[in-house]
């Protein structure tokens, strides 16, 4: 099993480097973050690795992640069967909530907007509903999701895999744990619709759930041992699969539900569930990346975690907390009519020096707003400015949604049963951005006001592949853009069905990529 001691002992190497054998450039934006030249050497896991804070393809290219959260009908479990609990028979219980069914259409939809990944929330409960010794696990859930990858697969996405969770079980919260692994066992079972979520987290029931799964008295190490070799069952499952990308481990977690009084105990708990299941992870497949998150108190609420200095204790982890700055404020608070760029860097900054303290890429893993809030164009442009600025990958929610908040890139007409693009929503998001680097990237920016990409990244002789960037359609950019590296410029082909462009802008020294609409 692959280990983190030498980078350990190379992470504090670090350092900008001067010099170029190619032509002058244009110097860096002032004020901007240079990301950190990396001097360790690529890990071996596929389809991507990682190097320092980057992940990179097999080629030697930095690569981007840029995603769309969906829930998937058949796989994000709703459903509540009926059962005997206590002295209570629960039957013809109402489902949760409405999960829209994903189709090929949509896969290849995503990928035209430019999205490259697709996060999919799977559940504990939809993988081992039953508890059986030795455990049992669910074929024909996770046949649903095979299909659901295989669509994935067809349209040229990537999909991580996400052990999803909201207010711990959909027996009393959302979704996450299976009926059984619910301790101590809750007063009632709820069933839908799920209009109340806000009270089912902070619910005796959940908060109790939370403090049992992640304490260290039983049966919390046991249900966490469940947990953890169920995350590895399926991590098996999809050996070898490299439209799989990674699996992120637990979604929000909460710890013991004191992450807000005292953090560091929080960080403590959820730190030693990462570890203990990227360890099973690693025991049955040492190529798929490993998404871990910070308890979700602090990082949601206070836009930090308080993590230590100490890097992650495998090789291929990537560090995935949320950003959700003001998302969650009072729909008309002051806050939302007076963000500015600055005040929606913190979170972004602090989850930029948290990946650093890992040793890891950073991916944010969610991240947005309703669409119809207070400045919210402003808001998601904003967001996706500082994202780039600090060399995250990200994943928006939602792709499609008729419950709750609505935050999907689609209304839903119920007349017609039929949804709808928001193309205002749709153009925020597919703008000009890398989706891969024939180096290591410096930094890259987007300016709307223009339509103009700029790209600064330090080739390497070893690494000829071409450079890859994501061009909107006509109708949410422009018929037509130049292309130029180092000042000359390149004839390019625009592939339909992905957005990529290829650009031959390589060798060693700096050098400097334009896209600029004619």
């Amino acid at each position: 099993m692959r280990k983190v001691a030498l980078l350990v002992s190379l992470v504090g190497i670090w350092g900008c480097s001067g010099g170029s054998s190619a032509p002058e450039n244009p110097p860096l934006p002032d004020g901007r973050l240079e990301l950190p030249r990396c001097e360790v050497e690529r890990t071996a896991q596929s389809p991507l690795g990682t190097r320092c804070q980057q992940i990179v393809d097999s080629e030697g290219r930095v690569v981007l992640l840029h995603g769309i959260n969906a829930r998937v009908a058949g796989v994000f479990d709703v459903e509540l069967e009926d059962v005997l609990f206590g002295e209570v028979h629960y039957q013809d219980r109402v489902p949760l909530e409405p999960i829209p069914e994903l189709t090929v259409e949509d896969a290849q939809r995503m990928r035209q907007m430019g999205f490259n990944f697709m996060r999919l929330p799977i559940q504990w409960s939809g993988v081992e509903p039953t508890d059986e010794q030795p455990p049992s696990y669910d074929e024909a859930y996770l046949a649903r999701v095979m299909s659901t990858v295989e669509l994935c697969r067809a349209a040229g996405l990537w999909v991580l895999l996400d052990f999803h969770q909201d207010a711990y079980s959909k027996e009393i919260g959302e979704d996450g744990a299976p009926l059984w692994a619910i301790q101590p066992p809750p007063d009632v079972l709820l069933e839908g619709p799920l209009d109340d979520l806000g009270a089912r987290r902070s619910s005796g029931d959940v908060l109790a759930a939370f403090r049992t799964f992640f304490g260290e008295q039983e049966p919390g190490p046991t249900l966490r041992t469940r947990f953890s070799k169920m995350v590895q069952f399926v991590a098996e499952r999809f050996r070898g699969d490299d439209t799989v990308v990674g699996i992120e481990i637990f979604n929000e977690p909460l710890g013991s539900g004191i992450g807000l009084a005292d953090p560091a105990i929080a960080n403590a708990q959820i730190g030693a569930m990462n570890f203990e299941v990227s360890s099973d992870i690693r025991a049955v497949d040492e190529d798929r990346l490993i998404f871990f998150e910070p308890p979700v108190s602090p990082r949601n609420f206070t836009d930090e975690s308080g993590v230590g200095a100490t890097p992650f204790p495998e090789l291929g982890a990537v560090y995935a907390p949320h950003v959700y700055s003001i998302s969650f404020s009072a729909p008309d608070a002051e806050e939302r009519h007076t963000f500015t760029r600055e005040t929606l860097r913190f979170a972004n900054k602090t989850a930029y020096e948290e990946a650093v303290a890992w040793g890891t890429p950073l991916v944010i893993t969610e991240y947005g707003y309703d669409p119809f809030g207070v400045r919210a164009e402003e808001y998601l442009e904003l967001q996706l400015d500082l994202h780039a600025e600090y060399g995250a990958g990200d994943a928006l929610w939602l792709w499609k949604e008729d419950s709750q908040d609505g935050w999907g890139l689609h209304d839903f007409d119920e007349a017609t049963d039929t949804w709808v693009e928001r193309a205002f929503w749709r153009r925020l998001v597919s703008r000009p951005k890398p989706e891969a680097i024939a180096g290591q990237a410096q930094t890259w920016r987007y300016l709307a006001d223009t339509g103009v990409l700029e790209l600064w990244f330090r080739g390497d002789d070893d690494v000829t592949a071409p450079n890859i960037i994501y061009i909107p359609a006509p109708e949410d950019y422009a018929p037509h853009f130049t292309v130029s590296c180092d000042g000359s410029a390149i004839s390019v082909q625009r592939d339909a069905a992905t957005g990529q462009i290829q650009v031959p802008c390589n060798g060693d020294g700096g050098h400097y990529l334009r896209v600029e609409p004619n």
